[in-house]
Order: C-alpha cells, then structure tokens, then sequence
C-alpha cells in the first residue's frame, strides 16, 4: 500500500520553516552550528526522494494512535546523541557477540525510553522504497522533527548523513545523559561535553512541553528532597499535594505524569510558566529557575515568547544532531535498525 506524507505535516513543516525566516541565525544571539559540510538536508534528494514522504506518513499515523508517541520519538533522538553521538546506537539489541551492552538497559532508559517500533516501521517502508540508503541515526533525527511539528512546534531542515555504529555504549548511557536529579552545574557539564551551551541546554529543557515522566523520577522531591523528610520547597505546595495523591511514598515508579499537565500534548512554552510557578515536575526543571540567573533569564524569555522560544530550540534540536556524526565510510547503514549487519 502506497504511503503518503500527511498533508497537514507537510503544511505544517513548510509552515514552521517559513516562520524560522523571520528569526535568522544571530537575530537572537543564539549562533548555528559550524557548517562542516558533512551533513545537509539534500543528501538523499537522488538517492532516497522519498524519505521525508515516507516518515512523515508513518509518524503522523503512529501519532494518531499514541499521543505520547511525539514525545517519545523526541526523547529518542537526545538520549541517541548524548551517547557516542547521533549513531543509532540506542536502537541496538544485545547480540549475544559480548562485543557491547545494549543501552537499552541503561538507567534513563530501561523501562521509560519507547518508539523503537516505530523506527523498525520506518526503516522497513524505506528498505523497500529505497534499499540499504537511508541510515537509523537520519531516520531517528526527521522523526523526533516531524514529531515537534506534529505537536504544534516549529520545524526545521534536518541536516542528513549519518551513518550507524556498530557498537553501543552501556556505561555512556549511564553517565552521560542528564538525569533528573541532576543539579544543574551537573547538567551544564554534561551537556557542554556534547559541545552545547546554556541556551541549549534550557532550551532543549522546553521538549518537556510534551511527554510523561515516572513517579520514580521525581517522588524525592514529594518526600525527602534533602533527605530531611521534607519536600522540596521549590515546589508549589499545592501541586506537590496533588502529585503525593499519585505518587506514593514507596510502590507505584511506573505510574506516569504529564510534565506539562496544563497543555500535555502541545508542544509549546506553557512549560516556561510552570517554572515560572514553581509547577515544574523534574528537580531539573526546576534548577533553570533557582540555581542560576542565565538560566532563569532564559526561562523567563521563553516564557514571554513563544517565538523566541520555537527559534532557539529548532536551532538547538540541529546543533544536537550535529554531535558526532559517523560519516563518509564510516559505519554503516544497517538494514535493520535492531542490529547490526554482518560483515
């Protein structure tokens, strides 16, 4: 059966794009990344026409079903880049081979990160429409777009070229990727080791738009932020009341929470106002309020525009997927996203 690219996102993409003009780069301060020259939006014009049709139709039609999926699908391709770079590397299952341990098990994403089968969905419609061309690393990056888009965010041309790896890293998933408790000059550093700075790092925060966290991932902050026996004080008394109504003291780590409750699957700055109200759910939304005045500058902004915000994200949404790219003959395409091929 012919796929087709849903002409809502497809007039949404050009939509977003057109607006980006009205922002160019530097207008806000907030520079693109070096052009190298190795990844650019036309890669695969003669080689894979179809790509954006292909994606665009099968996310848009997962989004349908599963309103989280948006969220998911973004979530996949930071939690990718923070590992080794934007390689596909996530996607792999352990093979048994002992060569590396799948970072599907790690800490930030055993039980919570989703959409792989989605992306097997993708890349099985593109082996068809265009054999052993288009890598997983470029699926996962015009996914986690067409997702922002799909939810209402801006768009932007995804740089293409990317090749998968033929490893995964256990030990980097662990201890690379921000984790929720994470105090924000922890943040800061991790993210500065991926080359990204502070406006990135607040801005790329705002994906929390859309999406759920687990109990287990903020219920310190209901209980025992310090391990005092006391809640955090940086959390309105009123929501943390609704949350332990939830949340239980111990039991219950998978139960699921929107992060931005007010407006849970629209991609949006309605998360800059929670902060701003002491309603964020992740201690690590909260520090970009308390723990630094860059950050609650930018908070602030965010909140104020909308635009300012969908402009800095879009542009930081491309410097991560910028982060280390296998190109040229490095790596390889796989066939299938799950493993790698054999040699």
């Amino acid at each position: 059966m012919a796929l087709h690219w849903s002409s809502s996102l497809a007039v949404a993409v050009a939509a977003a794009l057109a607006v980006s003009v009205l922002f160019p780069a530097g207008a806000t301060g907030h520079p693109l990344p070096p052009a190298g020259g190795l990844l650019f939006p036309q890669f695969y014009e003669h080689t894979c026409p179809q790509l954006q049709e292909v994606v665009g139709a099968i996310v848009a039609k997962e989004h349908a079903k599963d309103p989280r999926m948006a969220a998911s699908l973004v979530r996949l391709h930071f939690h990718d880049c923070f590992v080794q770079g934007c390689d596909a590397s996530v996607l792999l299952d352990a093979d048994g081979s002992g060569r590396f341990q799948t970072e599907k098990r790690s800490n930030p994403n055993r039980d919570s990160l989703r959409g792989y089968e989605v992306i097997d969905e993708i890349k099985a419609a593109l082996e068809h429409a265009c054999p052993h061309t288009v890598s997983c690393a470029d699926i996962v990056a015009v996914a986690a777009r067409d997702s922002t888009v799909l939810t209402g965010g801006p768009g932007w041309e995804v740089p293409l070229g990317r090749r998968d790896s033929l490893t995964a890293s256990l030990s980097g998933s662990n201890n690379l990727i921000p984790a929720p408790n994470d105090t924000l000059p922890t943040i800061a550093a991790k993210f500065r080791n991926q080359g990204l700075d502070i406006v990135d790092l607040v801005a790329l925060s705002g994906a929390h738009t859309i999406g759920d966290s687990r109990c287990v991932s903020f219920r310190q902050r209901l209980y025992s932020q310090n391990n005092d026996g006391r809640p955090d004080p940086t959390l309105n008394l009123a929501y943390a009341a609704e949350l332990r109504g939830r949340c239980p003291r111990s039991g219950g780590d998978q139960i699921l929470f929107a992060l931005d409750p007010a407006t849970q699957f629209r991609f949006d700055n309605q998360y800059y106002k929670n902060i701003l109200a002491m309603n964020g759910l992740l201690n690590s939304d909260e520090v970009l309020l308390t723990q630094s005045h860059e950050t609650m500058q930018l908070v602030k902004s965010y909140a104020a525009s909308n635009e300012l915000f969908f402009d800095h994200f879009a542009k930081s949404m491309v410097k991560m997927g910028n982060i280390s790219p296998l190109t040229g003959h490095s790596g390889e395409i796989r066939k299938i996203c799950r493993r790698i091929n054999h040699h």
